[in-house]
């Protein structure tokens, strides 16, 4: 049998990470630490003069350079309305370089903890934020990056899977009738929805992409930022059961509205957008097995077990899409 290629990204050794930095006249001092990143690969890296900093190598063949440089410049126009964000470094004119056919970026290095969203207050002040990096994203349209929408995050999904043959045989079935049942249940929200306004979203607002510090929160990694609705940004942050999930958006909202008007109709989506979540990163894990990476960290993917609880996940799903929205209007 043949031996299956190595993963592009297996070339990335620690020399080869100091090499590229040095080539855009960033000097490291040999001291790395690979950071917690699967869709891309990325370094904190000590420098001879100065404090560290931290390098971002980009998966290849999933963003255009146009697409990242349109990220790096949302980014950029947050900065320059003091909204604490981690921009990439301008170096030699531009932000986004290559070293030996990989694309890289520079980042300062920001300390921080997760945040505690159960603290008082917190959920507010983080509401605050959002709104501003939301007043700012609805300025302007993405013209290179891609909507969070039915079609790339449902549909396209579900189709890669049944392509490329992940489902075990006896759960296809099964699985193929509740993602459709899923599917729909999304539209239907998306219906009651109307047409709300769509912005330049952060795309993946976790706890993990943002860190704490005495001065508030700010947020790293806009690697996911698509166009979107504002609510996108928002229920990630919520969570418990549904009076609990009240109590923390009322928190939110309340933050929120400093900055930026919020339109209502946006919470008929929550759970949809919950749904094509699930939906779209299991075809994210699949679509990348292929990288050693990931079987390492996701064990527990594609195993019989794996699937029966989608299945169970998405009946949930289902369900919870048909009841009213958190807040009635």
């Amino acid at each position: 049998m043949d031996t299956p290629a190595p993963h592009p990204f297996a070339t990335l050794s620690p020399d080869w990470v100091l090499d590229a930095l040095d080539s855009v006249g960033q000097r490291a001092d040999g001291r790395l630490l690979a950071l917690n990143s699967y869709e891309n690969r990325v370094y904190q890296a000590g420098m001879e003069e100065g404090p560290a900093l931290v390098v971002k190598f980009y998966r290849p063949e999933r963003w255009s350079d146009a697409a990242i440089l349109e990220e790096h410049a949302f980014v950029a126009e947050l900065v320059a309305q003091e909204i604490p964000v981690v921009p990439a470094m301008t170096i030699g004119g531009t932000t986004l370089h290559t070293f030996q056919g990989f694309r890289f970026a520079v980042f300062e290095r920001r300390g921080g903890r997760a945040p505690e969203l159960d603290a008082p207050g917190v959920l507010e002040w983080m509401g605050r934020f959002i709104g501003r990096i939301h007043a700012v994203g609805a300025l302007a349209p993405y013209a290179e990056r891609p909507a969070l929408d039915i079609a790339s995050f449902g549909t396209a999904s579900r189709d890669y899977l049944l392509a490329n043959d992940f489902l075990p045989p006896d759960l296809l079935a099964p699985w193929r009738s509740v993602i459709d049942q899923a599917l729909d249940g999304v539209r239907r929200c998306y219906e009651r929805a109307g047409q709300v306004p769509l912005i330049r979203l952060h795309g993946d607002c976790h706890g993990g992409n943002v860190l704490w510090t005495p001065d508030g929160p700010h947020f790293v990694d806009f690697d996911d930022s698509r166009t979107g609705p504002a609510v996108q940004d928002l229920w990630m942050l919520l969570s418990g059961e549904r009076s609990d999930m009240v109590r923390q958006l009322g928190d939110v909202l309340a933050g929120y509205e400093d900055f930026c008007d919020f339109d209502t109709r946006q919470l008929h989506l929550i759970e949809a957008l919950r749904t094509l979540r699930l939906i779209h990163y299991a075809a994210w894990l699949a679509s990348r097995w292929d990288d050693p990476a990931f079987p390492a960290a996701f064990p527990w993917f594609n195993t019989q077990r794996y699937w029966q609880d989608r299945i169970l996940e998405l009946r949930e799903q289902v369900a919870l899409m048909d009841e009213p929205p958190l807040w009635q209007s």
